[in-house]
This record gives C-alpha cells, sequence and structure tokens, in this order.
C-alpha cells in the first residue's frame, strides 16, 4: 500500500478541507488493501463473499468525484462530492450503508471552513444517527454498533482533535471486537463483522491524516480462519438468512412519498437500507419477492439502475470459490506453450475436464462470484506465455474478459463463451503452436456450433413461454429463457432435450453437476437412446452448484 506521506499533518486543531479529502483518499487506500480480507469476514447476513468490494466501491465512487474537483476546493465542494459520490456508488447493504455514515457526517461538516473536534463528535453522532434511520431492522453486532460507539467514543474527550479522533478509534475497535458476542453467526464463524472492520479503517484513515498515526497493514488472507459450515445455521421467521434475492436501485421520488414505499418494503423482505433525499434514494432489501420489490419503487417514483442478485448462489459458489480464484499450471514443471488459455470455470470435476483439454491456468467463478478483471490479469500472466486466449464461460464475465487485453503485455484474445459446454465446445479447436488470432477465430466458431442447455430449480413462482413456474418445479434453460416445466430434474431434461435437439445434430455432452444422480442420467440416457438413436452421448462429472445437469448438442 503506497500513501503519499503528505497527507498525514501535524496534530492540529482543525481539519481543512484538503485534510478531509486526504482522508478520503487514505481510506481508499486502506480499503483496497484490506479488501479481500474484509471479505473473508463476510459471514452475515449470507456469505456472499462481498462486503469490502461493496464498500471500496463505494469509496471508488466518492474518489471519482473528488478527482473531479479544482486542486483547491471549499468544504462545501468537498462534502458535496462526497455524499453524491457515495450515494450514486453505493454497493450492497455494506456500502449502503457506509454512505449514510458520509452522507451524515458532511451534513455537519458542509457549512464550515474548518473541522474541530466538537463538530467531529457531532458529525459522528449525526452519522449513527441516519444509518439507523436507513435501516428498517437494525440488527446489534454490525457495522451500526461500531458506528455508534465511535461517536460516543469521539464525544468522550473533544480537548483536541487528535484526543477526539483517537477516542472514536478505541472505542470503535472494542465495539468491533465485541460483535461475536452480539451475533451467533460471528461466534460460530470465529470472526468479527467485515461491515464494522471496514468502518474502523475509515477511523485509521482519520487519525493519520489528523496525528500521523501508523496506518494498518493487512493480515495475510491465509490467516483469517472462518468456520464455515456446509449447512447453514436454523434462522427465526423472517430472517434474512431465509431470503434468496438482493435487490438494490437508485430511486427517483418525492420525498413524500418514502413512507409508503418503507412500508411496502418492510412487508417483503428484510436487511432493508434506504439512504437519500431530496428527490434521489438508493435502495437495497433481500427478498424473495423481486417484482413487488421493483414494483414498489415505480408506485413510488422512477426507480433505475436495478440490480438484482441470487444469494443462494454465492453461498454456493463461494464455498467452492474461497480456495482460491487462480489454479496455476501443475507443479510439475511445463514449458509454457506459444498460446495458452486461461478459463473461468465452477466446479472440480468441471476444471479437471478443462485442465484435460489443455487449459493452462483456471480461474474459479461462477454467475454470482464474477473474478475480477485483476484475478484474469493474474492468471494471463500466469501462464507463462506470450499469447493467451480467456475464455469466461459466462455472459457476466465476458466484459470483465475484454479488459485483460488493454492491461498486460501478452497478446489476449477473448473467445465470448457463454456457458461451460459453449467452452468444452472451443477447446476442441485449440491448437497451442498456433497463434492467439487463430485460435480465437477457430475457437470461437467450434463453441458457435454448440447449443446449450442447463436444469435448475425454480426459487420462486412466475410466468413463462412454457408455462406456470412455481417454487420447486425443476427448469429446463435454454438460450431464450425456459423451455421445460415439471416435478423431477430427469423430466425436465427430457422436455428440455426434446425442444433443443434435432435430426441434424450428432453428439450431445451431459455434464453432472450436484443433484445429478445415476438413476437420473440413465432416465436421460434411455430417453435419448430412444428419440435420436444415432446420437453420440459423452457423460462427464462437472460438480457445478445449482445445475444438476449442464447438456452441449453438437
Amino acid at each position: 500500500m503506497t500513501i503519499v506521506a503528505s497527507l498525514a499533518m501535524t496534530s492540529s486543531a482543525a481539519l481543512s478541507a484538503a485534510d478531509l479529502r486526504a482522508v478520503i483518499a487514505t481510506y481508499g487506500e486502506l480499503l483496497r488493501a484490506h479488501k479481500e480480507v474484509i471479505n473473508r469476514l463476510n459471514v452475515y447476513p449470507v456469505p456472499d463473499g462481498d462486503t469490502g468490494t461493496n464498500m471500496t466501491l463505494t469509496i471508488e465512487s466518492v474518489m471519482e468525484e473528488l478527482n473531479a474537483l479544482d486542486e483547491s476546493p471549499t468544504m462545501s465542494e468537498v462534502c458535496r462530492a462526497i455524499g453524491h459520490g457515495s450515494l450514486m456508488g453505493a454497493r450492497g447493504n455494506s456500502g449502503v450503508i457506509l454512505s449514510q455514515l458520509l452522507r451524515g457526517m458532511v451534513e455537519r461538516f458542509r457549512d464550515g471552513t474548518e473541522i474541530d473536534a466538537a463538530l467531529v463528535a457531532d458529525a459522528l453522532h449525526h452519522a449513527d444517527v441516519l444509518a439507523r434511520q436507513a435501516v428498517v431492522r437494525p440488527i446489534e453486532g454490525t457495522i451500526l454498533s461500531v458506528a455508534r460507539a465511535a461517536a460516543q467514543g469521539a464525544a468522550l474527550d473533544t480537548s483536541s482533535l487528535e484526543a477526539s479522533v483517537r477516542a472514536a478509534r478505541e472505542t470503535a475497535r472494542v465495539a468491533l471486537a465485541h460483535t461475536p458476542e452480539q451475533l451467533a453467526v460471528l461466534a460460530q464463524a470465529g470472526v468479527v463483522d467485515s461491515g464494522g472492520t471496514g468502518l474502523v479503517l475509515l477511523l485509521d484513515a482519520l487519525c493519520y491524516v489528523v496525528a500521523g498515526d501508523a496506518l494498518p497493514e493487512a493480515p495475510p488472507l491465509d490467516s483469517i480462519v472462518v468456520n464455515f459450515h456446509e449447512s447453514a445455521p436454523q434462522h427465526g421467521e423472517g430472517d434474512i438468512g431465509d431470503l434468496r434475492y438482493e435487490v438494490m436501485y437508485l430511486l427517483d421520488a418525492a420525498d413524500e412519498k418514502m413512507a409508503a414505499f418503507r412500508e411496502v418494503w418492510a412487508g417483503i423482505g428484510d436487511s432493508i437500507v434506504i439512504v437519500g433525499g431530496e428527490g434521489l434514494y438508493n435502495c437495497h432489501i433481500h427478498t424473495d419477492e423481486v417484482g413487488p420489490a421493483i414494483e414498489a419503487g415505480i408506485d413510488a417514483g422512477r426507480p433505475r439502475d436495478i440490480r438484482v442478485t441470487d444469494l443462494n448462489e454465492q453461498v454456493i459458489e463461494e464455498r467452492w470459490v474461497r480456495e482460491g480464484w487462480a489454479v496455476q499450471p501443475d507443479e510439475e514443471v511445463t514449458p509454457p506453450p506459444p498460446t495458452a488459455v486461461v478459463a473461468v470455470v465452477v466446479g472440480d470435476g468441471v476444471g479437471r475436464i478443462f485442465r484435460s483439454l489443455g487449459v493452462r491456468v483456471l480461474v474459479k467463478g461462477g454467475q454470482s462470484m464474477n473474478p475480477s478483471t485483476a484475478d484474469l490479469v493474474a492468471a494471463v500472466r500466469a501462464t507463462g506465455s506470450s499469447q493467451v486466449v480467456i475464455l469466461p464461460n459466462n455472459k457476466n464475465i465476458r466484459p470483465v474478459a475484454e479488459q485483460v487485453a488493454g492491461l498486460v503485455d501478452e497478446v489476449v484474445t477473448v473467445v465470448g463463451t457463454d456457458s461451460i459446454v459453449e467452452g468444452f465446445a472451443a477447446l476442441l479447436a485449440y491448437d497451442p503452436d498456433a497463434s492467439a488470432e487463430q485460435n480465437f477465430a477457430a475457437m470461437r466458431d467450434s463453441a458457435a456450433h454448440v447449443v446449450a442447455g442447463e436444469v435448475t430449480q425454480a426459487v420462486r413462482d412466475t410466468t413463462t413461454d412454457a408455462g406456470e413456474v412455481h417454487v420447486g418445479d425443476w427448469i429446463g434453460l435454454g438460450a431464450h429463457g425456459v423451455l421445460s416445466i415439471a416435478g423431477s430434474i430427469a423430466a425436465a431434461s427430457n422436455e428440455l432435450l426434446s425442444a433443443l435437439v434435432t435430426t441434424d445434430h450428432e453428439l450431445i455432452t451431459i455434464i453432472e453437476g450436484d443433484g445429478a444422480t445415476p438413476a437420473n442420467t440413465r432416465r436421460i440416457t434411455e430417453f435419448l437412446g430412444e428419440m435420436f438413436p444415432s446420437l453420440a452421448l459423452e457423460v462427464h462429472h462437472g460438480g457445478q452448484p445449482l445445475y444438476p445437469y449442464f447438456f452441449g448438442i453438437e
């Protein structure tokens, strides 16, 4: 971590606008350095592993606003940039709460030219109040408890700015250490709250700029031991651990509409955080009812930048991914080929098959656990080859993969595979001695010949072109949506294959995932043998979560 030494000021009675800007810059550096540690700590409300990422992205949005200011902005301009940047860039539950805390602080700072000890204490108190108002059901043992402790600590000693910020930091650290006593899930995992950990770094940044205190170093990631449990702990009625989706959006709405909006949301979900004002709000909820959550926004005003995340997918994929993003080449030293392949995969079996087809470096990830650009850059460099082809194997990962070429010295091409079976097909045309461009053309054409299908279980009622879907139904998905609905895995699979397979096809690859059984696989292969006797069949064990079967039809 590199932080410009000039950011730290000699102990002073007040913070200027430039100092406040330096606090945020320092905080951004600290979050980036500690991001993965904070992610590892995140086991509540669901182990989605993204608290550090969300807090970092929120502050990066603030920094974009600050960087757009003149070299010597006023206190009002700095505060406006912090407030607007955090509101617009807030990501996830932790990011939204952090946004409200920052906005609460700058509401007190913006009308003056300097920030003294009394004003810091008042600002932290105001931030605590606003953050708790934003959360429909505040829960102790979270970032909210740490924020309250910081406010109380700052008020204990306002004899000097240095004394006040240090007291805020120390009481916040004590509160963070006590979070496992307040939340059973933290005690069970043996960790402190992740959001609170991220908030303490803000106080570290404040003490650094005010008094020149040393900044904390991020501990090694492998030193963070989390007692994950394969079976989720039991939750009480309405607990957020029972809810499937995270819904977030910005809402343009008249302030007087928000009371009714909050009431509707309180009836359909939990982990509700709504921040903003003066016609613009950032809204976050965990719910099983995605449609009503969005419709409530339409009733109140105009929702935009809508993001829906399947938390159950994140739980399952995070358990598989947390062992590490990149799987390096075999320990047995082999010379790198002229052109290597990097592939994003989920499931140990899928990984083994990809390695057998020539992939040099695997990056673990899937629909919700998307690797970052940095993860893919590291994987490209780990190949040791001067030319690399990337197989994203998911449409959500393709845009990230497309950024890699501009960040590395290696020649990189991306074959836009949207599924594991397309990745398989692409690898059949891979030639390690050909150039990346030549491989791109051949592998793209090979992937294009595959018709992909998959089977999973519905988690909510909905209406599709194939008919009514109810929770618990097994559904078959093609490129354009739901094609089959049935009460069993085998029936949904066979109906899906009936819709996808034609007499022109020659080969079907079946990839078994979690939920696949020998009996179901036999029912599927027997059906194909009867209906399409000329088809060749290949069955592989992939081990992918959530999808008992992937199908590749060629």
